[in-house]
């Protein structure tokens, strides 16, 4: 029994000398568009799993039926997931096709049956995924939004998507929001790219506005603009050592 302790305990040195070998000298292809071997990625799929699975075990669901709570997820999925999870009717975008492993299609899976998974999994995120941490940046119950619309998102056409993204409030999670996270008019529309355009030109008119309103909101008189400089007199020499002058 001693020898066979020993036996093992050798190996599992032979073993992790042989792996940090190989990884300090480059062997390890850390390339997205190069899948594992079989074994690891069998390996690091329980792994995962089972951490998401002890860690959201005790987390306690709340009611995802609720109408305004489907609304808010609908409004900030479709500012935040779609490049990687889609939507009903979009096609694959070049994020969900290039990470590895490969982000799930939610129109498909939805919660995949386990609510306080998914909670967890937005929170949290997931390491070496590509998919990022929320609750760093959303509170809790707008995380359970996105939950309760994702239970509703695989039941829903196109049309349906849209009603709902259109009766929401848009990106909003309590704070630290941006206008950098709408995916709308990522995939290769040449219309949605018009109008991404004509919008932005409407903001920049509409700032130049509010601008001018509020000077003169102030009770300041408009600045007069300043006279125009007349230009500098020019002049050359002829040949015979004379000096002409013009007007400009």
């Amino acid at each position: 029994m001693k020898r066979t302790m020993k036996t093992l305990a050798a190996a599992s040195v032979v073993a992790g000398i042989a792996v940090g070998t190989g990884a300090y000298f480059g062997l390890v292809n850390v390339g997205a568009d190069d899948p594992h071997l079989p074994a690891v990625h069998a390996f690091l799929s329980m792994a995962r799993d089972r951490s998401i699975e002890v860690r959201s075990r005790d987390i306690q669901v709340p009611n995802l039926e609720d109408e305004a709570l489907i609304r808010a997820g609908a409004g900030n999925y479709n500012s935040m997931c779609i490049g990687c999870h889609l939507a009903p009717g979009t096609a694959e975008t070049e994020l969900s096709q290039s990470l590895y492993p490969a982000p799930p299609n939610l129109t498909e899976v939805g919660v995949d049956g386990n609510p306080a998974s998914a909670f967890w999994i937005i929170k949290h995120g997931i390491k070496a995924t590509g998919m990022p941490a929320w609750g760093k940046s959303m509170g809790d119950p707008y995380i359970w939004g996105m939950v309760a619309f994702l239970q509703q998102l695989p039941e829903l056409d196109a049309e349906q998507y849209q009603n709902l993204v259109a009766a929401s409030s848009g990106h909003q999670h309590g704070g630290g929001e941006t206008s950098m996270h709408n995916h709308e008019g990522q995939h290769g529309s040449a219309e949605a790219a018009g109008t991404g355009h004509h919008d932005a030109t409407a903001e920049d008119h509409h700032a130049g506005e509010m601008a001018e309103a509020s000077h003169h909101d102030s009770g300041q008189a408009p600045e007069e603009p300043e006279p125009e400089s007349k230009p500098a007199a020019k002049t050359h020499a002829h040949a015979d050592g004379k000096e002409h002058v013009h007007a400009g």
